[in-house]
């Protein structure tokens, strides 16, 4: 251009307009490098913002979008056709439009001004409402991730109001300079600002302030977000940096621009155009990503290059695409790489021959794998495949948005897909992978608060799948994903977590808490015996990793955490508790009491008891409770030992784990109706106890003569109804109450022995 670029959007990721002040707007095709002029302005118009109407979410990829807005100088916007005709303009603010914005469906435009208004417009650009006035210009806008807040700049504050009237409204000071640009991330919800005091900042969208840079040498006079919110782009007088969505810098250009105005990222999040203050259009693409695992490295050398190395022989790998690629994934033994239009599946065995096939949508956003498959969520939704390239499901939800769905909110296991819903925080949709349909009954997953981030176990059977998630309180949960009639726990594991991993060869779970790091080498321990659980835990000080550190993987018994400025962190854990949960889902009993034996740790001893009750292998259990100094919990096993029937051992095993409505509902299909009465007398549960005696007709002097004792002792007064109701006139008799009991043992005896002895006939 012959004047400065004010403002660059692209169509499809091959092709961008750009607006300057010397009133032209002019097309940029990539892939022909032609550049050809759309239309001439007339020459009171200086344009100031563009925005791309968006396409709507979900239709194939060659829709463009077809018309922009553009806001220009004279107080007015634009809605102008991809041919460049100028639809319709209209009157919005005194002074100049500074900034045009449509939100994520289109529905409705928001423009801001010299004039300090924030107004709503239609599709057709009919005003709505007037959201906001102020006495200062307002220089930028972007809507919140569900289009029903602004934010927007006053000065050196930011504000964002919601479109409900009498809602909150939330404003804080975010620089020490007038502040030039805004962005708000619907993928990560969090919110890009730059200042005239020449920092650039990242905050959440509570105005919580997550990373502040250094004073650059110039004002930043624009900021963006990569579509999938990994990365943003700053742009500045001669400069441009890519920075990782936690505020660190990858890298840093100085090109011969000017300053840069405006920043547009292309669909796909590939490359970046910039409007530059010298009359030119700056082009730019990401390279050199890295993916690491085991001892393979794969870098993205050149648009379609990747490199693998394997560390250990230094054997280098070219591999050749035939489009530029979006996105890749490295994990269980497979590279899983996207271009825009096809899926690349190499092994890591193998990197000369890949499987590929084609693609649906082409903008891939997201690649997440399991052992057995992996998964592809893109603009129309969520796909799941094998390793040899064969669609197995597609989820589907209804009001499912899936362009902000991110690793976060989304997780995959050999069997399981759970997705975290956008429209209500506190519920995560379950699918089954094989068919794609919602997992057991159907019901949803739903906790009492906003849930930030969910994890799927990856090992061990299909019923005793886990997902472990962390909500805004940031308190770690785990709770059983098999949703089938009873409700599931959601069990508390943990405080102050801030993020969280499992391990990929076994359920092994870690996480930053505070300011430890912490291993749960036995997350189902809760279900098990909750009292055991600080035994079976590993901590560190995780003071080294500085603030907001971040869970890259867990890899075998290697963690890696990603520190605040970038630089990566291993940790090796202890590789004996995944020797000890190999063995026991085996059933290798004496082989983990050995293996405990050897190690000589608390940690080690604590786990194997959890996981020998789970497995009701008392013995082991017996010897493991010894070895970590429970003595009551010997005794305990011991007594079960000694129980006449198998129902009876089996209903005091789930009473050691807590579960005491399971082992009453064990005891009473076995028509052993008094020890169900029994245990809830042991439990003190005299209500319940009554209710079972009265119900079935049995022991309700029992019931009395036990309340009635229980009273004496503690030298108190019966004050409950119901047992008033029935002790009336009747006088307890301890000798028959203990000869009921006796027969009561006799025939629960005779009965064990009787169908042991069926058993011995039929073996002959």
């Amino acid at each position: 251009h012959q004047e400065l670029v004010s403002c660059v959007g692209w169509t499809t990721a091959e092709e961008l307009y750009s607006c300057s002040d010397d009133h032209q707007i002019v097309k940029w095709n990539l892939l022909t490098s032609e550049t050809s002029q759309i239309v001439k302005l007339p020459d009171d118009i200086y344009p100031i913002d563009l925005h791309w109407f968006p396409k709507s979410l979900g239709i194939k990829k060659q829709t463009q979008a077809e018309s922009f807005v553009l806001t220009s100088s004279d107080g007015k916007f634009h809605l102008i056709s991809k041919l460049g005709r100028v639809e319709k303009s209209v009157e919005a603010h005194c002074g100049a439009v500074l900034a045009g914005r449509w939100n994520y469906e289109g529905t409705a435009l928001v423009t801001v001004g010299e004039d300090g208004q924030i107004k709503i417009w239609s599709k057709t650009g009919m005003l709505r409402s007037t959201l906001a006035q102020q006495g200062t210009p307002v220089y930028s806008v972007a809507w919140g991730p569900d289009s029903e807040k602004v934010l927007y700049t006053a000065g050196k504050q930011l504000i964002i109001k919601p479109l409900q009237p009498n809602a909150k409204v939330l404003q804080w000071k975010a620089h020490d300079g007038i502040i030039l640009k805004v962005d708000w991330n619907s993928v990560n919800d969090l919110i890009l600002s730059a200042g005239e005091d020449c920092k650039y900042k990242v905050w959440d969208s509570y105005g919580r302030p997550l990373y502040n840079s250094q004073p650059h040498e110039h004002p930043i006079t624009s900021v963006a977000w990569a579509p999938d919110g990994e990365l943003f782009a700053v742009g500045s007088f001669h400069t441009l940096r890519l920075c990782d969505k936690t505020g660190w810098s990858y890298a840093l250009e100085k090109p011969n621009t000017g300053s840069i105005f405006n920043i547009a990222w292309s669909i796909d999040g590939t490359q970046i155009a910039g409007a530059c203050g010298n009359g030119h259009v700056v082009f730019a693409h990401v390279v050199e990503q890295r993916w690491e695992w085991k001892n393979f490295q794969v870098t993205l050398t050149k648009r379609r290059t990747m490199q693998v190395r394997n560390v250990l022989n230094d054997a280098v790998d070219l591999l050749e695409f035939r489009d530029r690629v979006i996105k890749a994934s490295l994990n269980y033994a497979h590279l899983v790489v996207s271009t825009s239009l096809q899926c690349y599946v190499f092994s890591t065995k193998n990197w000369n021959t890949p499987l590929i096939f084609d693609l649906k949508e082409g903008t891939v956003s997201l690649i997440l794998q399991a052992e057995r498959h992996f998964l592809l969520v893109d603009g129309g939704g969520i796909y799941l495949y094998s390793y040899e390239g064969r669609f197995i499901s597609s989820p589907k939800f209804p009001g499912m948005r899936t362009d902000i769905l991110n690793a976060q909110t989304v997780s995959l296991s050999n069997d399981t897909i759970a997705i975290k819903d956008k429209a209500d925080e506190k519920v995560i949709f379950l699918f089954e992978a094989s068919t794609g349909k919602p997992l057991g009954d159907g019901k949803l997953l739903s906790h009492k608060n906003e849930i930030l981030e969910i994890a799927l176990d990856q090992k061990g059977l299909t019923n005793d799948r886990k997902i472990a998630f962390i909500d805004k309180n940031r308190d770690l949960y785990i709770t059983s994903v098999k949703r089938f009639g009873k409700e599931e726990q959601i069990i508390k594991l943990g405080t102050m977590v801030h993020t969280l991993a499992w391990s990929d060869t076994c359920n092994i779970l870690c996480g930053l808490q505070d300011t430890r790091f912490t291993v749960w080498y036995y997350p189902n321990t809760v279900y098990v015996d909750r009292d055991i659980l600080p035994k079976t835990l590993f901590e560190r000080d995780a003071s080294e990793f500085s603030k907001n550190p971040h869970i890259v993987s867990f890899v075998g018994n290697q963690v890696t955490i990603r520190r605040a400025d970038g630089s990566l962190v291993h940790i090796s854990i202890s590789p004996y508790p995944a020797i000890l949960h190999e063995y026991v889902s085996s059933s290798k009993w004496e082989d983990a009491v050995r293996l405990c034996r050897f190690v000589k740790e608390q940690t080690m001893w604590a786990c194997l008891a959890a996981m020998a009750v789970a497995n009701r292998d008392m013995t082991t259990a017996e010897i493991a409770y010894a070895a970590i100094g429970e003595i009551d919990k010997v005794q305990y096993i011991n007594s079960i030992k000694e129980l006449p029937s198998k129902e009876s051992k089996m209903a005091h095993i789930l009473m050691l784990s807590g579960n005491i409505q399971e082992a009453e509902m064990i005891l009473l299909q076995a028509g052993l109706v008094y020890q169900a009465i029994q245990i809830n007398i042991n439990l003190y549960n005299w209500e319940r106890a009554l209710e079972l005696a009265v119900k079935y007709k049995t022991h309700v002097d029992t019931v009395l003569a036990y309340r009635q004792k229980f009273l004496e002792t503690f030298g108190k007064q019966e004050t409950n109804k119901r047992y008033l109701q029935y002790a009336e006139g009747l006088q307890i008799d301890w000798e028959k109450v203990r000869a009921k009991i006796e027969m009561e043992i006799t025939k629960e005896r005779e009965r064990s022995s009787s169908s042991q002895s069926g058993k011995n006939i039929g073996l002959r």
